[in-house]
């Protein structure tokens, strides 16, 4: 009998934090998850740290997907690339928009039986390659998020086009609900901006609030 290949997961579908409406601010609550992080700063249009911190993820994620699919017989889709962002003057972000006084954790979420060791051997093989391994591989770690309760919506369109949607988000639902905001904005990037025209891109727009 031939053998049969084990499922792979898409977690975008089975956990409900991963779906979002355009026009639609949804209040949810958001179970802890694992993550691989790297942390940065600046405008992530110019910022060397950040496209050496999406080159060190990536690899990561990968060799972590063989693995389980290798050792557990657990396979699954490799996670979008997320951010987590923030600034002394969260205006920055709307109003003020200035993308030189922002700082970031990008993230790449990975499943709850991920263990450190696999981790760490995992590390360990990137780190293999050598001269060809990331630059930002040290840097880079698995932690678990707990966000909570969050309000998201999914917002279509260039990322410089974001503004206006976080300050009805930040200025207008939030308060409304009687809500505060909390924690990090939380960006969740659904389409591959390498393959997708900007007025396409799909992104998730998560903001922690109480």
């Amino acid at each position: 009998m031939a053998d049969t290949a084990p499922a792979k997961t898409d977690f975008k579908k089975t956990l409900d934090c991963y779906r979002a409406e355009r026009g639609r601010f949804r209040v949810i609550d958001v179970p802890p998850l694992r993550y691989l992080m790297v942390d940065g700063s600046g405008d992530p249009n110019t910022s060397d740290d950040f496209t050496r911190g999406v080159e060190a993820l990536y690899p990561l994620a990968y060799r972590l997907k063989f693995a389980s699919k290798r050792d557990l017989g657990r396979d699954y889709v490799v996670m979008p690339l997320e951010g987590l962002w923030w600034a002394d003057d969260m205006a920055s972000f709307t109003t003020a928009r200035d993308k030189s006084r922002w700082s970031w954790t990008l993230m790449i979420m990975v499943p709850e039986w991920t263990s450190d060791d696999a981790f760490a051997s995992a590390v360990d093989a990137v780190a293999s390659a050598g001269s060809e391994a990331p630059a930002a591989l040290s840097a880079v770690r698995m932690e678990t998020l707990e966000e909570g309760r969050v309000v998201q919506t999914l917002h279509v369109g260039s990322y410089d086009d974001e503004a206006p949607l976080l300050e009805r988000l930040h200025d207008e639902f939030i308060p409304q609900e009687g809500l505060r905001m909390r924690g990090r904005h939380h960006e969740i990037y659904l389409s591959d901006r390498r393959r997708t025209a900007p007025d396409r891109l799909k992104t998730i727009l998560r903001q922690p609030v109480e």
